[in-house]
């Protein structure tokens, strides 16, 4: 198995021959990746060398330190933390071969396509429908909504409805959507910062060829949870150093403004502080337990901390700030390429948070696996568990 002083050595071969000074950015990633330096936990050929996914903060330390470029992680956080874990688990060999090489540098970027205005909550609900034509290629028609990035977007993990005869989870297909193919209409829906990175995605007459499809027919709702279950990961999971993410402001804030501090917000600022620690470091010890396999309900415990957090920084970061806090900096409808918390001012935060507890799975819904999947609490009643889809309420 590759080790430390392997990975070492493969690191410096790559700065060597591709020296980051003098070498284009993106022939830089692809020769990491081919080095087997992208991902060190995948396979061989894939972008990795099949070492232990604790290995990589070996590579990405030694990178770092020598000045190499990245591959914009945050811009396609979807493609990176959703769609390749996947591919690699249930794409075939050619489908990996074509796609996780342009997703880990960043040429292709991934949205996905689950949501519905009908089924989010509920996904297994969804309505979008795809009808296979004689054995060849599928049909889709249907619209998604809350897609982040569509916009940006050349690729996208979508779910659809190939048997509605049957009860709403067994009649789901996994398939990987063109977002430049006729049909494909993808428009913005501002938010309440202004902008508009997420999209509704209205999909007509749309033909996905049969070997763009992932798992078995009908298999799509078991593909979707190593899906969602790395999702919650990635969302909730991110490696961030001491005082990273939306604590760092605030307790900047505090440290260079002391005419705004009171005896209460220093209270609620220490205890928001610990707790962020306490979720960094748990986030970091759920980072090591993956290296034993694919991601589990686990998750959604993280993702659920991340979100009430966000929520709870940002409020008291307005608060500190006081008048100030009420100010915004630009209203501007813009799409941007990626959100970022810390990239703008305390109301942007404030109000970008408030969509942290419904994004990546609601609060209601992470709570409910939490209790059912790691407590072991009985399930909540289903009524619609053994009914065909076609005969659900709607």
């Amino acid at each position: 198995m590759t080790g430390t002083a392997e990975l070492e050595r493969r690191t410096a071969e790559l700065l060597a021959a591709h020296p980051p000074a003098t070498t284009d950015r993106l022939d830089f990633l692809k020769a990491r990746f081919d080095a087997g330096l992208a991902w060190v936990h995948y396979p061989e050929g894939l972008g990795g060398l099949g070492a232990p996914r604790s290995l990589q903060v070996v590579v990405d330390t030694a990178l770092e330190a020598a000045g190499a470029p990245d591959n914009d992680a945050r811009r396609n956080g979807i493609g990176l933390g959703m769609a390749a874990p996947t591919i690699l688990k249930y794409g075939t060999e050619e489908q990996k071969r074509r796609y996780l090489r342009p997703l880990w540098i960043g040429e292709e970027v991934w949205c996905q396509l689950f949501s519905e205005p009908g089924a989010g909550s509920d996904l297994a609900a969804l309505g979008t429908r795809a009808v296979r034509e004689d054995g060849g290629d599928w049909v889709v028609n249907g619209q998604k909504v809350w897609t982040s990035g569509a916009h940006n977007s050349r690729w996208a993990i979508l779910i659809a409805r190939t048997d509605p005869t049957v009860p709403k989870h067994a009649g789901i297909t996994y398939f990987i959507c063109d977002m430049t193919d006729p049909g494909v209409d993808v428009r913005p829906l501002r938010q309440i910062t202004g902008e508009a990175e997420f999209n509704e995605v209205f999909l007509t007459d749309v033909r996905i060829p049969d070997d763009r499809r992932l798992g078995e027919i009908g298999d799509g709702w078991r593909v979707a949870q190593t899906t969602l279950n790395n999702e919650r990961v990635a969302i909730g999971g991110m490696r961030l150093p001491r005082e990273g993410g939306m604590i760092g402001k605030a307790a900047t804030t505090w440290r260079e403004r002391p005419e705004l501090r009171t005896h209460d917000l220093h209270q609620r600022l220490l205890k928001l502080w610990v707790e962020s620690e306490a979720a960094r470091l748990t986030a970091e010890r759920l980072r090591q337990q993956l290296v034993a396999g694919q991601p589990g309900p686990e998750g959604a415990g993280m993702k659920l901390a991340f979100a009430r957090l966000n929520q709870e920084i940002s409020g008291l970061e307005v608060e500190l700030r006081g008048e100030e806090g009420l100010l915004y900096d630009d209203w501007t409808m813009r799409r941007p390429e990626l959100v970022d918390f810390t990239g703008r001012d305390a109301g942007y935060r404030y109000l970008r948070s408030k969509g942290n507890s419904i994004e990546g799975g609601t609060t209601e819904v992470l709570l409910n696996i939490v209790a059912e999947r790691v407590l072991g609490l009985p399930a909540e009643p289903r009524t619609d568990k053994d009914v065909a889809w076609k005969d659900l309420a709607r």
